[in-house]
């Protein structure tokens, strides 16, 4: 999430949707053996909040788990699972028991998608091949592998988006020379300019980051 604040708040303003992979939400509870543990989809950030701030408010707060929640409920509703999302499926108002709350209203596309762990690399990219390309739509998917932590988070977080602004960037340039016609099934000049540009693009961001490995694919939609 610290990836989806930097992207959102970025002068690019990026679009950002963001999911997790697994099939619960798990955060630390007061042993190992005790996780706090919540479903996607369903439970809000501010659910989360409340409850944990009510059984122990200290703990919490010390150990940082009410600064993560505080910041991501000021992001988005909930946690998603992308699994569970449909590509080109508008997003729309979200329900849980009656208590309204807006999680987005993009068109359901993307052009890249940014994992920070290569397990949910790998789901994603497994996970794209299930869905079977309904809109025949190239994807970049990336892996920036970063530990979970707060200091490593926040170092991550900006080469995030330093590489979303390189790419977004070539985007630009390609759209410019070469018109937009094609850009979304990639049979256009600019979108197969920009395309071929990636791993260039990857190349170099790497170099700059040698502490964050990477991974690339393209997949589709």
């Amino acid at each position: 999430m610290e990836a989806h604040l930097r992207l959102s708040t970025a002068t690019a303003g990026f679009p950002v949707i963001s999911f997790g992979t697994g099939s619960l939400v798990r955060l630390p509870g007061p042993s190992i053996t005790q996780a706090n543990v919540y479903s996607f989809n369903t439970t809000s950030y501010d659910h989360m909040y409340e409850e944990l701030r009510g059984k122990d408010e200290r703990l919490y707060r010390s150990n940082g788990i009410l600064t993560m929640l505080d910041r991501n409920r000021n992001l988005k509703w909930g946690p998603e699972r992308f699994q569970d999302w449909v590509p080109g499926l508008p997003r729309t108002e979200h329900v849980e028991k009656g208590d309204k709350g807006a999680i987005g209203t993009e068109g359901g596309v993307v052009d890249v998608i940014i994992t920070c762990e290569e397990r949910c690399w790998d789901a994603v990219v497994d996970d794209l091949m299930n869905k079977g390309s309904p809109l025949n739509r190239p994807v970049h998917v990336f892996n920036v592998d970063i530990r979970d932590n707060h200091e490593e988070a926040l170092l991550g977080g900006k080469a995030i988006l330093d590489l979303a602004d390189r790419l977004n960037e070539a985007a630009a340039t390609e759209r410019s020379v070469n018109g937009t016609a094609g850009w979304e099934n990639g049979s256009g000049a600019a979108r197969q300019g920009f395309d071929e540009k990636v791993p260039e693009i990857l190349a170099e961001w790497q170099e700059k980051y040698p502490h964050l490995p990477a991974l690339w694919t393209l997949a589709w939609l």
